[in-house]
């Protein structure tokens, strides 16, 4: 069993319930929550849309809006300036280019404002259940520590691990990681010592 398989695994026992940390109900809502999700918590990112959704529900209603509205609606998340400007000029996109459908290509959806590489990585496997294995904070700190991989951008991780999963394990294994991340492998202080991994973690090896 290769090294990321038993990490698969392991994980998966571990967390048997890992899903997306997300609030959404349609893949609008997805990708909206996820360019919201960027240097933010998933929890703070559902304390806004959650009543966000409820009154603008789909991109005719988001269009209804102007960019100051969108910054007042979602203030209390980070670089939340930024986050209206790309939300307001991604609905204005997604209407004229697709006719108002996110699409479910990376290559399309990476023509949307406000959507990189991971952002669409998440909108693919999440809503459409298209193989695409987005890489965050968590799962970029997690596969270097643990040595399933070395690359020093967050695309070059994602295409390393592209290539040691099968892609039926795509989608969790980035719960998983992230999961992971949250409740042991944090970036300061890990608890190694309880960790299900340390005794193939490179990270714990090195330290011990």
């Amino acid at each position: 069993m290769t090294k990321a398989k038993r990490v698969y695994v392991l994980l998966a026992h571990e967390y048997p319930d890992a899903k997306c940390g997300l609030d959404y109900g349609t893949p609008f809502q997805l990708l909206v929550s996820t360019i919201l999700s960027a240097q933010a918590t998933d929890k703070s990112v559902n304390k806004v849309t959650e009543e966000l959704y409820k009154q603008y529900p789909d991109m005719d209603s988001f269009l209804t809006l102007t960019q100051e509205e969108i910054e007042n609606k979602i203030k209390k998340i980070g670089l939340y300036k930024n986050k209206s400007k790309s939300l307001y000029n991604m609905c204005r996109e997604l209407k004229e280019k697709y006719n108002g459908v996110v699409p479910h290509t990376m290559d399309e959806l990476m023509t949307l404002s406000g959507v990189g590489r991971k952002t669409a990585s998440v909108v693919l496997v999440e809503a459409f259940e298209i193989p695409a294995f987005p890489v965050d904070t968590h799962v970029f700190r997690l596969t270097k520590r643990i040595g399933l991989a070395l690359g020093k951008t967050a695309d070059k991780v994602s295409d390393e691990m592209m290539k040691k999963l099968s892609k039926k394990y795509y989608h969790l294994m980035h719960h998983l990681l992230i999961t992971h991340g949250r409740e042991i492998c944090s970036a300061q202080n890990p608890k190694c010592e309880i960790c299900c991994l340390n005794n193939i973690c490179n990270y714990y090896k090195y330290k011990s």
